[in-house]
């Protein structure tokens, strides 16, 4: 059996506690997750506590599977409480010229431009989300999500995003909205996401665990 399938319905911090003990290290910080690294480096596992868009990008890398544009996808499984645990290949940051050079590509679109087939599903897939996923953001294309193989090879990652800001306005300001649009077993850790642990005060990470609380 695949090792990463022992990992599939723990919670975030079980998860984590499981790559940690196999020698995984933390490498990187973003706003829904913690992405790891394995012991040889040939790949990261991204783990998120709350994750409502993250599928979409799932989703797109496995419809164009094998693309040279896009990163490869090892396992991706939801995680209990509606996280979720994606494993790939390693990427590196790129210079900034090489990231908008890929912007300015993908804002082209020119035919024959192997970026246009990932722009088109992209589009397609951005469209389907807006209808129905709660709190959809759209499409992310800016130059920060632009990374490269140990080879050199440009990738694009993380090309859909939630509104988080408005996630948490609202949990904040109107929880029972929250209830209606997410299932219960689907945001039970929605105040772990790495920005709250990161920006929020201990005023406001109260204030939203207790609105988050309100809800059960």
């Amino acid at each position: 059996m695949n090792w990463f399938e022992s990992l599939r319905d723990l919670s975030h911090r079980e998860a984590a506690g499981r790559l940690l003990a196999d020698g995984w290290n933390v490498c990187g910080l973003g706003d829904w997750a913690t992405v790891w690294r394995s012991p040889d480096g040939a790949l990261v596992a991204r783990v998120s506590p709350f994750e409502p868009a993250y599928e979409v990008f799932v989703e797109l890398c496995r419809t164009l599977d094998g693309h040279p544009l896009l990163p490869r996808i090892e396992f991706d499984a939801p995680l209990m409480g509606g996280g979720r645990l994606t494993v790939m290949e390693f990427l590196m940051p790129v210079e900034p010229a090489v990231a908008d050079a890929v912007v300015v590509r993908w804002a082209a679109a020119a035919d024959g431009d192997p970026i246009t087939v990932i722009r088109r599903e992209a589009e397609r897939l951005d469209a389907e989300a807006g209808r129905s996923i709660p709190f959809w953001g759209g499409l992310d294309h800016n130059p920060g999500n632009v990374l490269q193989n140990p080879a050199g090879e440009p990738k694009l990652v993380d090309l859909f995003y939630a509104a988080g800001l408005e996630i948490y306005r609202v949990l904040r300001d109107d929880p029972a909205r929250i209830a209606e649009a997410v299932p219960a077993d689907r945001r039970r850790f929605i105040c772990d996401i790495a920005a709250l642990a990161r920006l929020s005060s201990p005023d406001e990470l109260a204030a939203l665990r207790a609105a988050a609380d309100s809800l059960d």
